[in-house]
Parts: structure tokens; sequence; C-alpha cells
């Protein structure tokens, strides 16, 4: 969700300072009240209306170069299993959360059958 304008928020704090109550600039603006109440304590906390920095989330535990790496290791040794390459590379992620990562580069696990087997053949 995008920050509401400056222009909004100069607003915001115009009328509050004028003594409209945050309901009614809230109904005048079509905005959220409580989104009219943050950007007043922003501005009595700090004097500050710009918005705040959006967090991007955690770090992921892989990393893009550690992603290429294991590729990498795939390409040199296909029959490697995902708990090799958690134990090659020392990763802090489950065998599922690598897996994903795996399938979003493209690569899958399929267990191929050295024989085709017809309709017909006994097993």
């Amino acid at each position: 969700m995008e920050p509401i304008s400056l222009r909004v928020r100069e607003v915001i704090v115009k009328h509050k300072q004028a003594g409209k109550s945050g309901q009614e600039i809230a109904q005048w603006l079509m905005i959220h009240k409580q989104t009219v109440s943050r950007v007043w304590q922003q501005h009595l906390t700090t004097g500050n209306i710009t918005p705040k920095p959006k967090n991007s989330g955690r770090k992921p535990k892989i990393t893009p170069d550690t992603m290429e790496k294991i590729l990498l290791k795939i390409e040199q040794q296909p029959d490697i299993t995902i708990n090799g390459l958690i134990d090659e590379f020392n990763l802090q992620v489950s065998e599922a959360a690598l897996s994903k990562r795996l399938k979003k580069a493209g690569l899958t696990y399929k267990k191929r059958l050295s024989i085709q087997k017809t309709k017909n053949d006994p097993m």
C-alpha cells in the first residue's frame, strides 16, 4: 500500500491545527480516521510529516551470492541431495525452504526410470 502524499499530510496538519476533528478530516479527505491520527501523532512527536521508510522485511537466509554457488555446485554435481547442499554450504534453512528456492530457479527433482514400462509389462 502506498503512503499518502505529502500534500494530503500537509492538509491534515493544517486542519488539525485549525481545530478540526480527525473524523471530520477523514470524511472530507475520504481516508481512514486512523491515518489522520497517525499523521497528526507523527507531526506532534517529530515535527516531520514525511512518510516513514518502508521496511522491506527480513533478510533472506539464502543470499543471491550463496544461491549462485549452490546452482554452480548442482551443475558440477547433479546428483547432490538437498541435505548435501545444506551441509555443504552450512545453511540454516529447512529442506522445504531450499527446495522452494531451487524450484524458483527452475530446478526440480524428478525420478526417472531407466527402462520405460509398457502397459503389458509385468512388474
